[in-house]
């Protein structure tokens, strides 16, 4: 069953113009260590941050809160999968909120896909549950 669906759209000159003004004080309120470590090793790293920021965004929204109600843009963090597919780790108030989606019996799961096509990254999210013990 899908418990929220977000996407967000994001504009990599803005967030260029924005680490340019801010710098480190922008990147460590938003990304985490290993978001940031990704970004800075990529030669297209605004791009990098924008689809992570676009990716953030997306989440909120499929969370049903938004940036409030705890949850901040470091609770959730864009990971790969060993097999390389994107998805989002939640910690602090974005888990404690997928958690209190999740039905009882039910495990969460989140979907999402990230494109950029500069200057624009666009991101995806679907978060669903699936019964425990089903495929």
């Amino acid at each position: 069953m899908i418990l929220g669906i977000g996407s967000d759209i994001c504009d990599a000159r803005r967030i260029a113009a924005v680490i340019e003004r801010h710098g480190d004080r922008f990147i460590d309120r938003i990304f985490t260590p290993t978001e940031r470590a990704k970004a800075e090793r990529r030669r297209n790293r605004f791009e990098t941050y924008a689809k992570r920021f676009a990716a953030k965004e997306a989440c909120a929204k499929a969370l049903g809160t938004g940036l409030r109600a705890g949850v901040w843009w470091r609770d959730m963090a864009v990971v790969n999968l060993p097999g390389g597919r994107p998805t989002l780790e939640l910690t602090g108030g974005a888990k404690r909120r997928l958690d209190a989606l999740t039905p009882a019996g039910y495990q969460a799961r989140i979907d999402l896909t990230m494109t950029d096509e500069g200057p624009m990254a666009q991101a995806l999210v679907v978060i669903s549950a699936t019964a425990v013990g089903m495929p």
